[in-house]
Protein backbone atom coordinates (compact mmCIF):
# COMPACT_ATOMS: atom_id res chain seq x y z
CA UNK A 1 0.00 0.00 0.00
CA UNK A 2 1.63 3.07 -0.86
CA UNK A 3 1.45 6.52 0.75
CA UNK A 4 -1.38 8.03 -1.05
CA UNK A 5 -3.32 4.85 0.17
CA UNK A 6 -3.02 4.66 3.40
CA UNK A 7 -3.83 8.72 3.45
CA UNK A 8 -6.90 8.09 1.60
CA UNK A 9 -8.34 5.16 3.69
CA UNK A 10 -7.36 7.13 7.21
CA UNK A 11 -9.75 9.82 6.43
CA UNK A 12 -13.27 10.87 5.48
CA UNK A 13 -12.91 11.77 1.29
CA UNK A 14 -15.14 15.00 1.91
CA UNK A 15 -12.69 16.38 4.05
CA UNK A 16 -9.69 15.56 1.80
CA UNK A 17 -7.96 18.91 0.10
CA UNK A 18 -6.52 17.89 -3.26
CA UNK A 19 -3.42 19.88 -2.49
CA UNK A 20 -2.83 17.18 0.81
CA UNK A 21 -3.00 14.65 -2.20
CA UNK A 22 -1.05 16.70 -4.35
CA UNK A 23 1.72 17.50 -1.50
CA UNK A 24 1.90 13.60 -1.43
CA UNK A 25 2.41 12.84 -5.02
CA UNK A 26 5.12 15.32 -5.38
CA UNK A 27 7.18 12.82 -2.74
CA UNK A 28 7.19 9.85 -5.07
CA UNK A 29 8.97 9.00 -7.45
CA UNK A 30 8.12 8.41 -10.71
CA UNK A 31 6.29 4.64 -10.90
CA UNK A 32 4.92 5.33 -7.63
CA UNK A 33 3.56 8.49 -9.32
CA UNK A 34 2.05 6.24 -11.88
CA UNK A 35 0.04 4.15 -9.41
CA UNK A 36 -0.97 6.62 -7.09
CA UNK A 37 -3.13 8.24 -9.66
CA UNK A 38 -5.00 5.86 -10.06
CA UNK A 39 -6.41 6.11 -6.21
CA UNK A 40 -7.24 9.92 -6.95
CA UNK A 41 -11.19 10.71 -6.05
CA UNK A 42 -12.01 11.18 -10.39
CA UNK A 43 -13.98 14.16 -9.46
CA UNK A 44 -11.03 15.48 -7.55
CA UNK A 45 -8.55 14.82 -10.59
CA UNK A 46 -8.76 18.15 -11.90
CA UNK A 47 -7.91 19.77 -9.17
CA UNK A 48 -4.85 17.79 -8.13
CA UNK A 49 -3.26 18.33 -11.95
CA UNK A 50 -3.44 22.03 -11.41
CA UNK A 51 -2.45 22.16 -7.55
CA UNK A 52 0.53 20.54 -8.62
CA UNK A 53 4.02 21.80 -10.46
CA UNK A 54 3.71 22.16 -14.33
CA UNK A 55 6.43 19.26 -14.92
CA UNK A 56 3.96 16.80 -13.87
CA UNK A 57 0.68 17.79 -15.46
CA UNK A 58 1.75 15.60 -18.92
CA UNK A 59 2.24 12.82 -16.06
CA UNK A 60 -1.14 13.11 -15.12
CA UNK A 61 -2.79 13.44 -18.79
CA UNK A 62 -0.82 10.28 -20.08
CA UNK A 63 -2.27 8.02 -17.74
CA UNK A 64 -5.79 9.53 -18.19
CA UNK A 65 -8.29 8.94 -21.09
CA UNK A 66 -10.71 11.45 -23.03
CA UNK A 67 -13.86 10.37 -20.74
CA UNK A 68 -11.50 11.05 -17.49
CA UNK A 69 -10.28 14.18 -18.70
CA UNK A 70 -13.74 15.33 -19.52
CA UNK A 71 -15.32 14.50 -16.34
CA UNK A 72 -12.13 15.91 -14.17
CA UNK A 73 -12.74 18.75 -16.37
CA UNK A 74 -16.77 19.45 -15.41
CA UNK A 75 -15.73 18.85 -11.76
CA UNK A 76 -13.67 22.46 -11.72
CA UNK A 77 -14.61 25.80 -11.41
CA UNK A 78 -14.92 27.94 -14.80
CA UNK A 79 -11.63 29.77 -14.59
CA UNK A 80 -10.10 26.62 -13.77
CA UNK A 81 -11.30 24.43 -16.25
CA UNK A 82 -10.21 27.54 -18.79
CA UNK A 83 -6.52 26.90 -16.90
CA UNK A 84 -7.03 22.96 -16.71
CA UNK A 85 -7.63 23.17 -20.92
CA UNK A 86 -5.18 25.97 -21.96
CA UNK A 87 -2.67 23.30 -20.05
CA UNK A 88 -3.91 20.39 -22.10
CA UNK A 89 -3.94 22.41 -25.53
CA UNK A 90 0.12 23.27 -24.69
CA UNK A 91 0.74 19.68 -23.91
CA UNK A 92 -1.59 18.05 -26.58
CA UNK A 93 -3.38 20.04 -28.94
CA UNK A 94 -5.69 17.15 -30.51
CA UNK A 95 -6.22 15.56 -27.18
CA UNK A 96 -7.77 18.78 -25.65
CA UNK A 97 -9.49 19.31 -28.84
CA UNK A 98 -11.01 15.54 -28.21
CA UNK A 99 -11.96 16.79 -24.79
CA UNK A 100 -13.55 20.18 -25.72
CA UNK A 101 -15.51 18.38 -27.62
CA UNK A 102 -17.31 16.38 -25.41
CA UNK A 103 -17.88 19.07 -22.92
CA UNK A 104 -21.64 20.27 -22.41
CA UNK A 105 -22.37 23.83 -24.76
CA UNK A 106 -22.24 26.10 -21.11
CA UNK A 107 -18.20 24.59 -20.08
CA UNK A 108 -17.46 25.07 -23.95
CA UNK A 109 -19.27 28.94 -23.51
CA UNK A 110 -17.35 29.52 -20.54
CA UNK A 111 -14.08 27.97 -21.10
CA UNK A 112 -14.39 30.34 -24.72
CA UNK A 113 -15.18 33.27 -23.01
CA UNK A 114 -12.64 33.45 -20.77
CA UNK A 115 -9.87 32.90 -23.46
CA UNK A 116 -11.02 35.79 -25.04
CA UNK A 117 -9.26 37.66 -22.29
CA UNK A 118 -5.12 38.62 -22.13
CA UNK A 119 -3.22 37.63 -19.45
CA UNK A 120 -3.27 40.73 -17.86
CA UNK A 121 -7.20 41.58 -17.56
CA UNK A 122 -9.42 40.73 -14.87
CA UNK A 123 -11.50 38.63 -16.97
CA UNK A 124 -9.11 36.19 -17.33
CA UNK A 125 -8.96 35.51 -13.67
CA UNK A 126 -12.85 35.00 -13.24
CA UNK A 127 -15.31 32.54 -12.27
CA UNK A 128 -19.17 32.59 -13.66
CA UNK A 129 -20.21 30.43 -10.46
CA UNK A 130 -21.81 33.71 -8.08
CA UNK A 131 -25.08 33.29 -6.54
CA UNK A 132 -27.34 36.47 -6.86
CA UNK A 133 -30.77 37.25 -5.54
CA UNK A 134 -33.64 40.14 -6.76
CA UNK A 135 -34.70 43.15 -4.45
CA UNK A 136 -37.64 41.95 -4.89
CA UNK A 137 -36.99 38.58 -3.24
CA UNK A 138 -37.94 37.88 -0.01
CA UNK A 139 -34.61 36.57 2.19
CA UNK A 140 -36.66 33.74 2.96
CA UNK A 141 -36.28 32.73 -0.22
CA UNK A 142 -32.88 33.38 -0.81
CA UNK A 143 -31.89 31.73 1.91
CA UNK A 144 -34.23 28.77 0.96
CA UNK A 145 -32.74 28.72 -2.97
CA UNK A 146 -29.31 28.82 -1.53
CA UNK A 147 -29.53 25.94 0.39
CA UNK A 148 -30.71 24.08 -2.32
CA UNK A 149 -27.94 25.17 -4.65
CA UNK A 150 -24.91 24.25 -1.89
CA UNK A 151 -26.67 20.79 -0.98
CA UNK A 152 -26.66 20.14 -4.85
CA UNK A 153 -22.79 21.25 -5.08
CA UNK A 154 -24.18 23.59 -7.87
CA UNK A 155 -22.10 26.75 -5.93
CA UNK A 156 -19.15 26.65 -3.45
CA UNK A 157 -16.77 29.24 -1.62
CA UNK A 158 -19.79 31.56 -1.74
CA UNK A 159 -18.94 34.94 0.64
CA UNK A 160 -21.30 37.11 -0.36
CA UNK A 161 -24.68 37.67 -2.25
CA UNK A 162 -24.73 39.93 -5.36
CA UNK A 163 -28.11 41.87 -5.52
CA UNK A 164 -28.93 42.53 -9.57
CA UNK A 165 -32.00 43.89 -10.90
CA UNK A 166 -33.77 42.17 -13.72
CA UNK A 167 -31.43 43.64 -16.53
CA UNK A 168 -28.42 41.59 -14.21
CA UNK A 169 -26.59 45.01 -13.35
CA UNK A 170 -24.74 45.02 -10.02
CA UNK A 171 -27.04 46.92 -7.15
CA UNK A 172 -25.47 45.58 -3.87
CA UNK A 173 -23.33 42.97 -2.57
CA UNK A 174 -24.21 41.93 1.01
CA UNK A 175 -21.90 39.24 3.02
CA UNK A 176 -23.63 35.92 4.59
CA UNK A 177 -23.05 37.32 7.82
CA UNK A 178 -25.26 40.17 7.22
CA UNK A 179 -28.31 38.34 5.58
CA UNK A 180 -28.59 36.20 8.40
CA UNK A 181 -29.48 39.00 10.61
CA UNK A 182 -32.29 40.57 8.35
CA UNK A 183 -35.75 39.87 8.63
CA UNK A 184 -36.25 36.26 6.97
CA UNK A 185 -40.13 37.94 6.30
CA UNK A 186 -39.20 41.14 4.46
CA UNK A 187 -37.92 41.70 0.81
CA UNK A 188 -33.81 42.38 0.66
CA UNK A 189 -34.94 45.95 -0.67
CA UNK A 190 -36.53 46.43 2.40
CA UNK A 191 -33.69 44.79 5.04
CA UNK A 192 -31.76 47.52 3.11
CA UNK A 193 -33.38 50.66 3.70
CA UNK A 194 -33.80 49.21 7.14
CA UNK A 195 -29.98 48.86 7.76
CA UNK A 196 -27.83 51.29 8.37
CA UNK A 197 -25.15 50.05 6.84
CA UNK A 198 -23.71 50.46 3.05
CA UNK A 199 -23.98 47.59 0.44
CA UNK A 200 -22.33 49.83 -2.11
CA UNK A 201 -20.42 46.86 -3.91
CA UNK A 202 -16.73 47.12 -4.43
CA UNK A 203 -16.48 45.55 -7.83
CA UNK A 204 -13.93 45.92 -11.09
CA UNK A 205 -14.37 45.85 -14.79
CA UNK A 206 -13.59 42.90 -16.69
CA UNK A 207 -10.66 44.69 -18.73
CA UNK A 208 -9.34 46.61 -15.39
CA UNK A 209 -5.28 44.74 -14.91
CA UNK A 210 -5.51 42.59 -12.98
CA UNK A 211 -2.52 44.09 -10.60
CA UNK A 212 -4.67 46.98 -9.52
CA UNK A 213 -7.24 44.19 -8.95
CA UNK A 214 -4.96 42.59 -6.78
CA UNK A 215 -4.14 46.02 -4.80
CA UNK A 216 -7.94 46.18 -4.58
CA UNK A 217 -7.59 42.72 -2.23
CA UNK A 218 -4.70 43.88 -0.25
CA UNK A 219 -5.81 47.25 0.78
CA UNK A 220 -9.33 46.32 1.69
CA UNK A 221 -8.64 42.51 2.56
CA UNK A 222 -11.00 41.32 0.18
CA UNK A 223 -12.82 37.88 0.02
CA UNK A 224 -14.06 38.09 -3.21
CA UNK A 225 -14.66 41.03 -6.07
CA UNK A 226 -17.74 40.97 -8.26
CA UNK A 227 -16.41 41.27 -12.16
CA UNK A 228 -18.81 43.52 -14.15
CA UNK A 229 -18.79 44.45 -17.78
CA UNK A 230 -19.07 48.67 -19.17
CA UNK A 231 -22.65 48.39 -18.92
CA UNK A 232 -22.39 47.57 -15.20
CA UNK A 233 -24.04 43.97 -15.92
CA UNK A 234 -22.53 41.31 -13.42
CA UNK A 235 -20.45 38.64 -15.35
CA UNK A 236 -18.89 36.74 -12.63
CA UNK A 237 -16.49 37.49 -9.45
CA UNK A 238 -12.53 36.82 -8.60
CA UNK A 239 -12.16 34.97 -5.23
CA UNK A 240 -9.06 35.26 -2.92
CA UNK A 241 -7.39 32.09 -3.49
CA UNK A 242 -6.92 32.97 -7.00
CA UNK A 243 -5.37 36.55 -5.40
CA UNK A 244 -2.84 34.35 -3.62
CA UNK A 245 -1.24 32.52 -6.54
CA UNK A 246 -1.08 35.50 -8.72
CA UNK A 247 0.68 37.50 -5.60
CA UNK A 248 3.00 34.24 -5.44
CA UNK A 249 3.61 33.81 -9.37
CA UNK A 250 4.32 37.84 -9.41
CA UNK A 251 6.83 37.55 -6.27
CA UNK A 252 8.67 34.52 -8.15
CA UNK A 253 9.00 36.18 -11.58
CA UNK A 254 10.54 39.13 -9.55
CA UNK A 255 12.91 36.69 -7.44
CA UNK A 256 13.50 34.77 -11.25
CA UNK A 257 14.64 38.11 -13.04
CA UNK A 258 16.80 39.34 -10.07
CA UNK A 259 19.09 36.67 -10.60
CA UNK A 260 18.69 37.44 -14.56
CA UNK A 261 16.52 33.43 -14.75
CA UNK A 262 13.41 33.11 -16.76
CA UNK A 263 10.54 31.63 -14.80
CA UNK A 264 8.56 30.14 -17.64
CA UNK A 265 11.69 28.04 -18.72
CA UNK A 266 13.13 27.07 -15.26
CA UNK A 267 9.42 25.39 -14.63
CA UNK A 268 10.09 23.37 -17.34
CA UNK A 269 11.99 19.77 -17.37
CA UNK A 270 13.81 20.93 -20.38
CA UNK A 271 17.51 21.75 -19.32
CA UNK A 272 18.60 23.31 -23.08
CA UNK A 273 15.51 25.59 -22.48
CA UNK A 274 16.95 26.68 -19.07
CA UNK A 275 20.38 27.07 -19.92
CA UNK A 276 19.50 29.08 -23.31
CA UNK A 277 18.00 31.95 -21.14
CA UNK A 278 20.34 31.49 -18.07
CA UNK A 279 23.18 31.96 -21.15
CA UNK A 280 21.83 35.08 -22.32
CA UNK A 281 22.14 36.81 -19.06
CA UNK A 282 25.31 35.13 -18.33
CA UNK A 283 26.76 36.73 -21.53
CA UNK A 284 25.67 40.26 -20.34
CA UNK A 285 27.42 39.57 -17.59
CA UNK A 286 30.57 38.41 -19.09
CA UNK A 287 30.45 41.80 -21.29
CA UNK A 288 29.88 44.00 -17.77
CA UNK A 289 33.13 41.96 -16.26
CA UNK A 290 34.97 42.40 -18.86
CA UNK A 291 34.40 46.17 -18.48
CA UNK A 292 35.41 46.31 -15.04
CA UNK A 293 38.88 44.47 -16.32
CA UNK A 294 39.66 46.93 -18.65
CA UNK A 295 39.27 49.50 -16.12
CA UNK A 296 41.72 47.54 -14.04
CA UNK A 297 44.49 47.60 -16.48
CA UNK A 298 44.18 51.03 -17.07
CA UNK A 299 46.02 51.09 -13.87
CA UNK A 300 47.99 48.13 -14.05
CA UNK A 301 51.10 50.38 -13.25
CA UNK A 302 50.48 50.89 -10.05
CA UNK A 303 48.66 46.94 -9.46
CA UNK A 304 52.19 46.14 -10.52
CA UNK A 305 54.07 48.72 -7.67
CA UNK A 306 52.11 47.48 -4.92
CA UNK A 307 50.56 44.22 -4.05
CA UNK A 308 48.37 45.01 -1.30
CA UNK A 309 46.11 47.08 -3.86
CA UNK A 310 45.36 43.68 -5.58
CA UNK A 311 44.53 42.27 -2.20
CA UNK A 312 41.99 45.08 -0.92
CA UNK A 313 40.44 45.97 -4.39
CA UNK A 314 37.83 43.17 -4.54
CA UNK A 315 36.60 44.36 -1.15
CA UNK A 316 35.85 48.12 -2.03
CA UNK A 317 33.60 46.40 -5.07
CA UNK A 318 32.03 43.63 -3.18
CA UNK A 319 30.97 46.02 -0.61
CA UNK A 320 29.24 48.31 -3.34
CA UNK A 321 27.62 45.34 -4.96
CA UNK A 322 26.25 44.02 -1.69
CA UNK A 323 24.96 47.82 -0.70
CA UNK A 324 23.21 48.32 -3.91
CA UNK A 325 21.37 44.99 -4.23
CA UNK A 326 20.13 45.70 -0.80
CA UNK A 327 18.64 49.02 -1.88
CA UNK A 328 17.50 47.33 -5.34
CA UNK A 329 15.94 44.73 -3.45
CA UNK A 330 13.72 46.80 -1.23
CA UNK A 331 12.69 49.32 -3.72
CA UNK A 332 11.86 46.80 -6.68
CA UNK A 333 9.85 45.12 -3.59
CA UNK A 334 8.28 48.43 -2.70
CA UNK A 335 7.29 49.26 -6.33
CA UNK A 336 6.06 46.03 -6.70
CA UNK A 337 3.50 46.28 -3.54
CA UNK A 338 2.65 49.49 -4.96
CA UNK A 339 4.30 51.40 -2.03
CA UNK A 340 6.17 54.02 -3.94
CA UNK A 341 4.18 56.50 -5.53
CA UNK A 342 5.26 58.79 -8.61
CA UNK A 343 6.26 61.52 -6.24
CA UNK A 344 7.99 59.00 -4.14
CA UNK A 345 10.96 58.91 -6.40
CA UNK A 346 13.08 61.59 -4.55
CA UNK A 347 12.02 60.30 -1.04
CA UNK A 348 13.15 57.05 -1.91
CA UNK A 349 16.24 58.20 -3.51
CA UNK A 350 17.38 59.76 -0.23
CA UNK A 351 16.71 57.47 1.68
CA UNK A 352 18.61 55.19 0.09
CA UNK A 353 21.79 57.37 -0.32
CA UNK A 354 21.71 58.38 3.38
CA UNK A 355 21.77 54.67 4.33
CA UNK A 356 24.48 53.80 2.24
CA UNK A 357 26.47 56.62 3.24
CA UNK A 358 26.10 56.01 6.53
CA UNK A 359 27.16 52.63 6.05
CA UNK A 360 29.63 53.87 4.19
CA UNK A 361 31.04 55.87 6.82
CA UNK A 362 30.94 53.17 9.36
CA UNK A 363 33.13 50.34 7.29
CA UNK A 364 35.09 53.14 5.92
CA UNK A 365 36.60 53.82 9.01
CA UNK A 366 36.98 49.79 10.10
CA UNK A 367 38.77 49.51 6.29
CA UNK A 368 41.32 51.96 6.40
CA UNK A 369 42.22 51.08 10.42
CA UNK A 370 42.59 47.52 9.51
CA UNK A 371 44.49 48.17 5.91
CA UNK A 372 46.90 50.95 7.93
CA UNK A 373 47.76 48.47 10.43
CA UNK A 374 47.47 45.42 8.36
CA UNK A 375 50.11 47.20 5.38
CA UNK A 376 51.58 49.41 7.93
CA UNK A 377 50.61 52.22 5.32
CA UNK A 378 48.44 54.57 6.94
CA UNK A 379 48.03 56.63 3.31
CA UNK A 380 46.65 53.23 2.32
CA UNK A 381 43.46 53.42 4.45
CA UNK A 382 42.82 56.69 3.59
CA UNK A 383 42.71 55.43 -0.24
CA UNK A 384 40.47 52.77 0.59
CA UNK A 385 38.15 54.19 3.22
CA UNK A 386 37.73 57.37 0.35
CA UNK A 387 36.80 54.82 -2.58
CA UNK A 388 34.51 52.64 0.07
CA UNK A 389 32.90 55.63 0.73
CA UNK A 390 32.25 56.95 -3.18
CA UNK A 391 31.24 53.45 -4.09
CA UNK A 392 28.89 53.36 -1.45
CA UNK A 393 27.28 56.25 -2.11
CA UNK A 394 27.17 55.62 -6.04
CA UNK A 395 25.50 52.26 -4.51
CA UNK A 396 22.65 53.35 -2.82
CA UNK A 397 21.90 56.06 -5.67
CA UNK A 398 21.83 53.83 -8.47
CA UNK A 399 20.07 50.72 -6.54
CA UNK A 400 17.20 52.97 -5.66
CA UNK A 401 17.46 55.44 -9.38
CA UNK A 402 17.73 52.28 -11.97
CA UNK A 403 14.54 50.35 -10.86
CA UNK A 404 12.81 53.63 -10.60
CA UNK A 405 13.84 54.60 -14.15
CA UNK A 406 12.56 51.02 -15.51
CA UNK A 407 9.50 51.45 -14.01
CA UNK A 408 8.88 54.95 -15.67
CA UNK A 409 9.52 53.33 -18.92
CA UNK A 410 7.10 50.96 -18.16
CA UNK A 411 9.96 47.58 -17.96
CA UNK A 412 10.29 45.44 -15.27
CA UNK A 413 11.88 47.13 -12.53
CA UNK A 414 13.48 43.44 -11.84
CA UNK A 415 14.52 42.86 -15.49
CA UNK A 416 18.56 43.48 -15.58
CA UNK A 417 18.70 45.69 -12.65
CA UNK A 418 21.82 43.11 -11.10
CA UNK A 419 23.59 43.59 -14.23
CA UNK A 420 23.46 46.75 -14.60
CA UNK A 421 23.91 47.53 -11.06
CA UNK A 422 26.71 45.08 -10.66
CA UNK A 423 28.90 46.95 -13.28
CA UNK A 424 28.12 50.43 -11.90
CA UNK A 425 29.71 49.31 -8.56
CA UNK A 426 32.82 47.16 -10.09
CA UNK A 427 33.75 49.87 -12.63
CA UNK A 428 32.94 52.61 -9.96
CA UNK A 429 34.54 50.94 -7.13
CA UNK A 430 37.79 49.79 -8.96
CA UNK A 431 38.44 53.35 -10.80
CA UNK A 432 37.85 55.28 -7.18
CA UNK A 433 40.29 52.58 -5.70
CA UNK A 434 42.86 52.26 -8.20
CA UNK A 435 42.54 56.33 -8.95
CA UNK A 436 42.61 57.14 -5.34
CA UNK A 437 45.94 55.00 -4.82
CA UNK A 438 47.87 56.33 -8.16
CA UNK A 439 47.07 59.98 -6.82
CA UNK A 440 48.00 59.77 -3.26
CA UNK A 441 49.93 57.05 -3.07
CA UNK A 442 52.53 57.08 -5.98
Amino acid sequence: MNKLQEYLNSHDLSEIHPSDIAKILKQLDDSEFVDALKFVPKDLIGDVALALPDRYFDDVVENLSVDELSYAVTELESDDQTDFMQELEELDESKASQVFETLDEDDKQEITKLKTYNEDEAGSYMQFEVFTALKSEKVQDVVRRFAILRKANEIENVQNLFITNKDNKLRFTIGLDDLLIFDFSKTINENIELSDDSFEPKLAVDTDDIKDIVQQFEEYDLSVLPIVNTYGVLLGRITSDDIYDIIQDEATEQMYNLAGVDDDAEEDDGILKAGRKRATWLSLNLLTAIAASLVIAMFSDTLESMVALAILMPIVASMGGNAGTQSLTVVVRQLALGEISQGDAKRIIKKEVSISLINGFIFAIIMAIVSALWFDMPLLGVVIALSMLINLFVAGFFGATIPLFLKKMDIDPAIGSTVILTTVTDVVGFFSFLGLATYILL
